[in-house]
Parts: structure tokens; C-alpha cells; sequence
């Protein structure tokens, strides 16, 4: 029988196509998953609504990250957007995790900066904080130009520090920040497709089986 998560224990959740699956996603998914002392669990999209469609296929991206998560226990896997049909939207699978934990658990949605700052295009976006704490991972630096709406969210709902996304289920933001691993999904694409080797971009796991990284290569 599975253990069963204390009550207070986050339960985050970091989406994405994961096309491919590299070491930025998993590194600041780790960091996130030590900070809160939280389940972290990575969620590939089955249709990304606001971008472009994945180039590997649900089948391939599920076996690029079993392979990249083997070996360890933090960060987990979640299929139950690849399992839906239609778009992949964060409010429905909020919906869909809030009803399967309850009303008590806290759950918390990890952005990037840059989907954080897209956030009043998503649909019903408003909603997001109803049930869920939104953890946006920051990098030293750089810093945020967001939409006055959003703004106004941010400044009613920060959190003082991780410690409060246990005291509520929802509702808080919360900046963290990550390692700066500058490393694009995109940009791995492109030294696949032109014959190179993206050694220490992605983990070695998916290096030593030449059938995982073979959707990119041309």
C-alpha cells in the first residue's frame, strides 16, 4: 500500500511538453522539491495551448523522462494530462488534482518567469489561485515586466517565505530562486537535428540509449 502524504505536505506540480526533457527542468524541479520539502511531480502536456505542438510523440516524451527520473524518488511522474483528451489546460487539471487530494492538501503550480509573466492569457487564469499556490522559479537578475492585472495579484497574495504555502491550500505566490541553467528544449533540438551530441544539456540516461533522443535527429 502506498504511503499516504501528511496533510501539509505540498503537492507541486510542474508542466510542460518536456520535448525533450533536459537538466534545467530538473534541476529547478529538484531545488523547488528541496526548498518546500514537497512531491514534485512533472506533468507533460498532451496538446500545449499556447505553444507549438510537441515534435515527439506522447509515447516518446513519457520514455525520455522515465529514463531521465529513474534512480530517485523526489521528482515523480504525472500522465494525467497526456491521459486527457482535447487541450491541455492548467485549470482542468487543477480541478481534476484538487478533487483527487481535497481541500486540505496544499498544492502548489511551479511557472518559469517568462509563463508566469503570460499568466492573464491563460484561460480562466483568475481561477488558478482557487486552487492551487503559484511558485514562480526566478533567476538573480533578470527581472519581471508584467501585465498591471497581474501585478495586482502578486502584491495581494505573496507569500512571506515557503513555510506559509503549508498553512493554506491555496491562494499565495511565492518567487524561488533556481539555478540559472540556460538551457533550451529548443536549442537541444537544433544540435540533435544538425548531428551533435548534447552532452551535459540532458541526463546521461537518455545519451546511453540512442532510440530515446532519435525523434530530433534527421
Amino acid at each position: 500500500m502506498d504511503a499516504v502524504a501528511p496533510p501539509d505536505e505540498p503537492l507541486a506540480i510542474f508542466g510542460g511538453t518536456f520535448d525533450p526533457v533536459h537538466l534545467g527542468h530538473l534541476r529547478a524541479a529538484w531545488e523547488v522539491a528541496e526548498t518546500l520539502q514537497a512531491e514534485v511531480r512533472l506533468l507533460p502536456a498532451r496538446v500545449p495551448p499556447h505553444r507549438p505542438q510537441p515534435v515527439a510523440t506522447a509515447a516518446q516524451r513519457i520514455a525520455l523522462l522515465r529514463a531521465a527520473l529513474a534512480g530517485q524518488s523526489r521528482l515523480q511522474l504525472d500522465l494525467s494530462e497526456l491521459d486527457r483528451e482535447g487541450p491541455s489546460y492548467t485549470i482542468d487539471t487543477l480541478e481534476a488534482l484538487r478533487a483527487g487530494i481535497g481541500r486540505v492538501r496544499p498544492l502548489v503550480l511551479l511557472l518559469g518567469q517568462d509563463a508566469f509573466a503570460g499568466l492573464t492569457t491563460w484561460r480562466r487564469w483568475a481561477d488558478l489561485f482557487a486552487h492551487a499556490h503559484v511558485v514562480v522559479m526566478t533567476r538573480p537578475g533578470k527581472e519581471p515586466a508584467w501585465p498591471s492585472d497581474l501585478q495586482r495579484e502578486w502584491a495581494r497574495r505573496l507569500a512571506e517565505g515557503p513555510a506559509a504555502l503549508r498553512m493554506a491550500p491555496a491562494g499565495h505566490v511565492l518567487p524561488l530562486n533556481v539555478t540559472a541553467l540556460a538551457i533550451s528544449a529548443s536549442h537541444v533540438r537544433d544540435l540533435l537535428a544538425a548531428g551533435r551530441e548534447p552532452r551535459w544539456l540532458v541526463p546521461d540516461a537518455l545519451l546511453a540509449d540512442p532510440a530515446l533522443l532519435a525523434p530530433y535527429r534527421t
